[in-house]
């Protein structure tokens, strides 16, 4: 039986996440970041539980405590972790005669750019504890889940720009990288986009900062309106071949244009990847990346209610966490049913 990727609105046991700390890139905003991992614990732990990853567990729990966070729901494992985007260092979990396995595909720092010797070993040390229940299969393939997004029934949506960086995998061309995909994580097809990007974007594209699959073959895209922007033409372009792509039952998809966000910008007049395409589906609810932009901040909550009405559909300011140029889904990582011990 092949191996089958589940969407991310299957039932859950949790979500993984790592603290930030001194050591991280954190350092000088701990400050202003931690709030954020907390609204984002907090929210989670109505619905589901929350491993957290951290290299001193009594700190980080009395830190949650002060918080207000049922820790009852919030497992800390101890192991030191370079930084905190647990969406793509994390296990991806696929369904094999009808039980999870875990797949450690290796990360290295999205191309190489940024350290991850503890980040490329956090799925196996947690393994190690006893904290994940299934096998835990470590892969010779370097591949972050932020880069690919699955709909549970064999269709991967990714970019080219991502999964054939030569950073990456540079011995395998595109048509390897599909069987790749088909062998580990059961793709019977793959929707490629060669267009779309943001500025300040250190991963080469993530689809989860462009273009999500959602239920009842809907995707949800971060769209673009303001001619005078960078981003309007890649986006127009990206759109287009969203509007290419057939569903499963070969209808078209149901597209769902998110608002872009007010532009923002680093100390160094940087402009950052925000996006409202980088929200996270949990039991019960969707949690949905806000920039203290009013309007576009109400109109993309609203967009995504519409395509989740059963969800509890739950803003979460997000300002700080493009600091490090990342959002609320690369902060998390889902764990289907049966993962956590």
């Amino acid at each position: 039986m092949n191996p089958r990727l589940p969407a991310e609105w299957e039932i859950q046991d949790g979500v993984l996440m790592a603290w930030p700390h001194e050591g991280t890139d954190w350092a000088y905003m701990l400050e202003d970041v931690r709030p954020v991992f907390v609204d984002i614990i907090r929210h989670i732990t109505r619905f589901e539980r929350v491993l957290l990853t951290a290299p001193h567990a009594a700190s980080a729990a009395e830190y949650l405590d002060k918080a207000g966070i049922d820790l009852n729901r919030v497992t800390i494992a101890e192991i030191p972790n370079n930084d905190t985007w647990a969406r793509d260092f994390g296990p991806i979990t696929v369904i094999y005669n009808n039980k999870p396995t875990l797949m450690d595909f290796g990360f290295n720092g999205w191309g190489l750019k940024f350290p991850a010797y503890y980040d490329n070993l956090i799925s196996k040390r947690l393994k190690q504890q006893g904290l994940l229940q299934p096998n835990l299969n470590t892969i010779g393939l370097i591949m972050e889940g932020g880069s690919i997004e699955s709909d549970g029934l064999g269709t991967i949506l990714t970019t080219a720009d991502c999964l054939l960086s030569p950073n990456r995998n540079p011995q395998l061309d595109k048509s390897e990288i599909e069987q790749a995909l088909a062998s580990l994580v059961g793709a019977k097809r793959v929707l490629w986009l060669n267009y779309g990007g943001l500025a300040g974007d250190d991963t080469d594209s993530h689809i989860d900062t462009l273009a999500r699959i959602c239920p009842d073959n809907t995707i949800v895209y971060q769209a673009c309106e303001n001619p005078l922007d960078e981003h309007f033409e890649p986006l127009k372009l990206m759109e287009g071949e969203l509007k290419s792509f057939f569903a499963p039952d070969g209808s078209s998809y149901r597209l769902v244009p998110l608002p872009f966000p007010m532009a923002r910008f680093d100390e160094q007049a940087h402009r950052l990847p925000a996006t409202y395409a980088n929200f996270l589906i949990i039991n019960g609810a969707v949690l949905v990346p806000t920039y203290r932009d009013d309007e576009n901040d109400s109109t993309a909550l609203a967009c995504i209610a519409k395509v989740f009405p059963g969800r509890e559909i739950i803003g979460i300011d997000c300002l700080p966490l493009l600091e490090q140029h990342g959002s609320l889904h690369c902060v998390t990582m889902q764990l289907p049913q049966g993962v956590l011990a």
